[in-house]
């Protein structure tokens, strides 16, 4: 997987996935123009999706629900350093469902790609692509 973010103006980036272009920025306090999401808003939104998405799995498999599914994900602003933690995953089903299909549910979730990324973390490397000054 590989996205590509570029800088449109001031602090609005234009962030590309196959043929799929949204805009990251910030709100007008942060000195941007609030026309798309914040970093760590798209980090919320991601790992909301992700577990949307294993939910809807698991209840289209079973032949429980075929839509409906409506997931809110929260967290919380750190310090020292800066990040998010404390996260909170709503899961909001469409159906009632028995005791054992609610555990059923709440593990497919827990296999959520981004939920796991998130629990083992990933080794990340920062390259330079700077221009070499002479």
């Amino acid at each position: 997987m590989k996205v590509k973010v570029a800088q449109m103006d001031g602090v609005k980036f234009a962030v590309q996935v196959r043929k799929h272009t949204i805009v990251c920025d910030q709100p007008r306090e942060n000195g941007g123009e609030d026309t798309g999401m914040t970093p760590p808003e798209f980090l919320l939104a991601s790992l909301g999706s992700c577990a949307a998405f294993y939910a809807a799995e698991y209840l289209r498999t079973r032949r429980l629900a075929d839509n409906g599914v409506e997931v809110t994900v929260s967290a919380e602003k750190l310090k020292q350093p800066a990040r998010l933690g404390n996260f909170s995953v709503r899961v909001a089903c469409p159906v009632a469902l028995t005791e054992e299909q609610t555990g059923g549910l709440m593990r497919s979730v827990h296999h959520c790609l981004i939920h796991n990324t998130l629990l083992a973390s990933p080794e990340i490397r920062i390259e330079s692509a700077l221009p070499i000054s002479a």
